[in-house]
């Protein structure tokens, strides 16, 4: 495949993400023109950094690195303040680049860290998993978790450059490609029913691992993401919409507890099946689109409500983690809802007894 290149236009801050194959092998190449020093900080998870940090090719760059364990669990106040203390003790000055390299969760944590060493400093995202490739990575959203909740403390951190090499996709689980299938779905669902069409044919060949198939569903996924972002850089209306299915499945995360046992992308695919689901029983979305994409789903084989009855056993609380949501306005629920597939909409005040209800059916449907 040929290498291509996303644009987000965000004027000063605009940024290209640049999609193609073996580019960590080149990296040092794509690096260096958004470099002001040869100075980086390389920030990766002991899972990444084991299978690829001698692919990564940095040439003459004097690169630090910083590896943390994997997992949720990472995003914290503590391991932010360890990368920090890193970055100072490598003598960063904020022209030097702090390079993410790995998922959402290291994308998530480096940019915020960079969003507030001195200020602000370079920052770079490679990503290295599906989900980071076509979600995390773009659009700036940066953040860690706290006890009230996911990604509650952070800030809107724009990179200097994306570099998705589809080659790292090669070693990912199964169960990690899936759970980064589920936001490329979201894409079609939101906005774009002819790209939710296309992944009924191709969605198979994504996960089986096809670099073409796969490029495609990034880059799609990518301009989609760009646009949005491009007009409401800090959610203010628009990019609200890429939370389709978030809210109910930040609550579904937040009953799992952040551990290993429900990943964000899992977490996100039945949330949006819960989001077609209430908008049908809410009379806003037929039955018939509201099924497609459960089967779509069930096709294959992601997370879907059936395979999560243990965490609808108590609606109050699923309800009380749906209270803490960031759309959330003047203590109403904000919920993403659709019309149709390709036709999702941003839900203000949404009925806390109608959702409540909707919690309560479910518990009881899978108990």
């Amino acid at each position: 495949m040929s290498d291509t290149s996303v644009s987000v236009d965000l004027g000063p801050r605009s940024y290209d993400i640049l999609i193609g194959e073996n580019l960590i092998a080149k990296a040092e190449a794509h690096l260096t023109p958004h470099l002001a020093s040869p100075r980086v900080v390389i920030v990766s998870d002991e899972t990444v950094a084991g299978l690829y940090r001698d692919k990564l090719n940095l040439g003459a760059l004097n690169a630090h690195w910083v590896v943390l364990p994997a997992g949720e669990q990472t995003k914290s106040f503590e391991t932010l303040q360890h990368v920090l203390d890193e970055m100072f003790t490598h003598g960063m000055e904020r022209n030097d680049a702090v390079i993410a390299f790995g998922g959402g969760v290291i994308g998530d944590l480096t940019g915020f860290a960079a969003s507030t060493y001195k200020r602000g400093c370079r920052f770079i995202q490679i990503p290295t998993t599906l989900l980071s490739q076509v979600d995390s990575a773009v659009g700036g959203k940066t953040a860690i978790n706290v006890r009230h909740g996911k990604n509650l403390v952070g800030a809107f951190y724009q990179p200097k450059l994306v570099l998705s090499d589809m080659s790292v996709l090669s070693t990912l689980p199964e169960r990690e490609l899936k759970a980064g299938y589920a936001e490329i779905v979201k894409y079609g669902l939101l906005g774009d029913a002819p790209f939710f069409n296309w992944l009924e044919t191709h969605g198979a060949k994504v996960l089986a691992g096809d670099i073409d198939a796969t490029a495609e569903a990034v880059r799609v996924s990518c301009e989609t993401k760009a646009r949005i972002v491009a007009k409401d850089e800090q959610e203010r209306g628009a990019r609200a919409l890429l939370n389709l299915g978030h809210t109910f499945g930040h609550a579904l995360e937040a009953e799992a507890g952040y551990g290993g046992d429900l990943l964000h992308g899992e977490a996100v695919s039945a949330g949006m099946e819960m989001a077609f689901e209430f908008s049908t029983q809410s009379g806003l979305c037929s039955e018939e689109d509201s099924a497609r994409v459960k089967a779509h789903f069930s096709a294959l084989g992601l997370t879907t409500l059936s395979n999560l009855p243990h965490l609808f056993k108590s609606p109050e609380k699923l309800l009380s983690h749906m209270d803490q949501d960031k759309k959330n306005e003047h203590g109403a629920l904000t919920l993403i809802l659709a019309r149709a597939i390709g036709q999702a909409f941003v839900q203000k005040s949404a009925s806390r007894d109608d959702v409540g209800g909707y919690l309560q059916s479910l518990s009881l449907k899978l108990g």
